[in-house]
């Protein structure tokens, strides 16, 4: 027992010394400098572009021209074109429907014959008159003298006109003949001749309403379009102005956009109808793929929309069911839309714009995640942070264009958050991780980046 104490003692003695020993002959630890904490961010170089911006917006396609189908006359109809059924092309000039014209041809008939009726009647008046003057001469001639007035007798014609009694005493001693005497308006028979002609225009008035109203019972497509809706069959009886259906023009579609007062100002000559054509393309998807259709401004509202307070600009389309084109490059090993597979551009859809602004010398296009509260952007310089507040021309959903003023010869612009960013404050930029190689096969070897905490 004793014996085993001393051994015990013996061990803690050894170990106690051991560990005396490493303590003391321990290295003393090297001193490095103390590292100043540099914060780590991601940057880009911001791309400068030139040339003529493009205002973007959205708005929804509408007719251009738009009208109700309805009859001018009343009848029952007798022919209606197959093609009158909704969603159908009509070209234009096309018979869209009949109604019948017996009625119609009669009334013609009719008034012809009240035209040629009423012709007689001016005949027999333009007559009536060439004797009535002829004897109111013959009548003056014979009141030259004194002894003519004995062969006048009150019943004469003549004799109405200028009474033998006014006659003579109208004769003065100064040679006056009858001529002188006034005499009555209805005995030359000229208010009878203007009744004959008011009465053959009246009658070619008829005949021209009856004309007019037979050309009608035809009713034509005025212009090529898609039946919208028809309300219509054979057999059935109209009445003037009697909706049954609609269509919409297919020459031209317009797209209402929207856009804010400073969107606007960027279009040139918006306000000055008559200028210089100002283009614009419209974008559609349909089946997976977009497409493309050529526009130009055709007018701007000048009131604001009251429930948005917004501009609202009409692009004009023209062409629009056939004038579609695949809006980007496919990627290699996908068949492209033809022509023959592009789609018409739909009323009602919802579509977006795109119109050519004014031209600028020079622009920058800001990632809108680099874009601080106050217009203000972080900027890389010699390795330090600058603070720049910018003027921005044009924000979308993901970028900002931004005048290029402050931002120096190859601005490179900072993406991370920093907690408290100072001017002049250093840091240090991320180096971008390189990609694998082609043929989608995994890298061997790998850039090293460090990580931005």
């Amino acid at each position: 027992m004793h014996r085993q104490r001393v051994i015990g003692g013996l061990i803690l003695l050894a170990a106690i010394a051991i560990a005396a020993l490493l303590i003391f002959l321990r290295p003393e630890p090297a001193e490095k400098p103390e590292e100043e904490n540099i914060p780590l961010v991601q940057a880009a170089p911001l791309e400068i572009r030139s040339g003529n911006l493009m205002v973007q917006g959205s708005g929804t396609v509408r007719a251009r021209e738009e009208l109700t189908l309805s009859a001018e006359v009343a009848g029952k109809l007798v022919y209606v074109n197959p093609g009158l059924r909704e969603g159908q092309r009509v070209s234009r000039g096309a018979i869209l429907f009949r109604i019948d014209t017996s009625d119609y041809r009669n009334a013609v008939q009719t008034a012809q014959a009240d035209v040629a009726s009423q012709n007689v009647a001016l005949m027999e008046a333009r007559e009536e008159v060439a004797l009535a003057k002829a004897e109111l001469e013959r009548f003056q001639q014979r009141g030259a003298s004194s002894s003519a007035y004995a062969s006048v007798d009150d019943s004469d014609y003549a004799a109405r006109i200028l009474p033998p009694a006014e006659l003579a005493k109208s004769r003065g001693t100064n040679g006056q003949t009858a001529s002188a005497a006034q005499t009555n308006g209805l005995a030359t028979r000229e208010p009878q001749l203007q009744s004959a002609r008011a009465g053959l225009r009246r009658a070619k008035a008829q005949l021209a309403d009856a004309q007019t109203a037979l050309k009608r019972t035809t009713v034509r497509a005025p212009f090529s379009g898609v039946v919208r809706s028809e309300d219509i069959a054979v057999g059935s009886y109209v009445a003037p102005g009697q909706s049954l259906g609609s269509m919409v023009g297919t020459a031209d579609f317009e797209a209402v956009i929207p856009l804010s007062e400073r969107e606007a100002a960027l279009i040139p000559a918006l306000w000055r109808p008559g200028s210089s054509r100002i283009e614009a393309s419209v974008f559609s998807d349909y089946g997976g793929t977009r497409y493309r259709w050529q526009a130009f401004v055709d007018r701007a509202n000048s009131v604001l929309n009251p429930q948005t307070r917004t501009i609202d600009v009409f692009l004009r389309i023209p062409n629009p069911l056939r004038g579609a084109a695949p809006a980007a490059i496919q990627k290699e090993g996908q068949k492209s839309a033809g022509a023959s597979e592009a789609p018409p551009l739909f009323v009602g859809s919802f579509v977006d714009a795109e119109i050519t602004g004014r031209a600028l010398d020079q622009y920058a296009v800001l990632p809108l995640a680099a874009l601080r509260p106050g217009n203000q952007i972080w900027l890389v310089q010699e390795g330090k942070l600058r603070i720049v507040n910018v003027d921005i021309i044009q924000r979308t959903d993901t970028q900002a264009l931004v005048s290029t003023a402050g931002l120096g010869a190859k601005p490179v612009v900072i993406l991370s958050a920093l907690k408290t960013p100072t001017n002049g404050q250093r840091v240090r930029v991320a180096e971008a991780r390189k990609e694998a190689a082609a043929n989608d096969k995994p890298a061997t070897k790998k850039a090293k980046a460090d990580k931005v905490p």
